[in-house]
């Protein structure tokens, strides 16, 4: 591992006290195991609010029927390497003609190919935003969805999203002798502790892409949330 900056190293301080556990150059120690370990730390993109409260996501029957929709439509147009973030408000009222309209919106964005730039419209009454994210891994999510409260900022969540898809696969692929054994990574945030039920979310939809055992986030406050059990 390469020499540690004074923000990495308190963040593996706080993981290794975390598990009661020692840690060395590369390595933690955990109860008589020693695990490789890579860290990354997130750029922390701005939101529109400058405030910006918890996520507050949906996960209804509604919402799970709309994204296994949207996966199984976009599962063979959206180009390997791609990942569609797509944000909806709630409540979804017409799922149907929500789904068919935030197809046709998606495949006019991929024809566009503007990764990075956000589209957003509204469609049937809920407020939609689209980015495309060109990750690091050809096993990178099709689509990442979420259906959040109104008074969710949504920009947030793309961010949130980009920055943690990006960070993950980068570090995943990256061409260097991988040790056998058990490996983890530790992604330090600015943001608070709140966000790591989103942040939970955006990794069980990145998960087969990881390559990592195990993946923990130190936030701002020194607390360690894990994204893997």
């Amino acid at each position: 591992m390469r020499d540690l900056k004074k923000q990495e190293r308190s963040a593996l301080e706080a993981v290794a006290r975390r598990f009661g556990a020692t840690w060395e150059q590369g390595f933690i120690t955990v109860d008589g195991k020693r695990i490789a370990v890579e860290i990354t730390t997130l750029k922390e993109r701005g939101t529109a609010k400058a405030n910006a409260a918890k996520p507050r996501l949906r996960f209804d029957k509604v919402v799970a029927w709309l994204m296994q929709r949207l996966q199984v439509t976009l599962a063979n147009t959206v180009p390997d390497g791609t990942t569609v973030v797509l944000t909806v408000t709630a409540s979804i009222r017409l799922a149907s003609k929500t789904a068919a309209s935030l197809e046709d919106k998606i495949q006019t964005v991929l024809d566009r190919r503007s990764p990075g730039r956000d589209e957003k419209c509204t469609i049937h009454g809920n407020r939609v935003r689209i980015r495309l994210v060109k990750g690091k891994s050809e096993r990178a999510p099709k689509l990442i969805g979420f259906v959040h409260n109104p008074d969710s900022d949504p920009l947030l969540l793309l961010n949130m999203t980009s920055e943690l898809l990006e960070r993950i696969t980068a570090q995943a692929s990256r061409r260097t002798p991988r040790p056998a054994g058990d490996r983890w990574l530790v992604v330090i945030s600015a943001r608070g502790i709140s966000c790591l039920d989103a942040y939970r979310y955006i990794h069980s939809q990145v998960r087969n892409a990881t390559g990592f055992n195990r993946i923990l986030m130190v936030f701002g406050d020194g607390r360690v949330g894990m994204l893997t059990d």
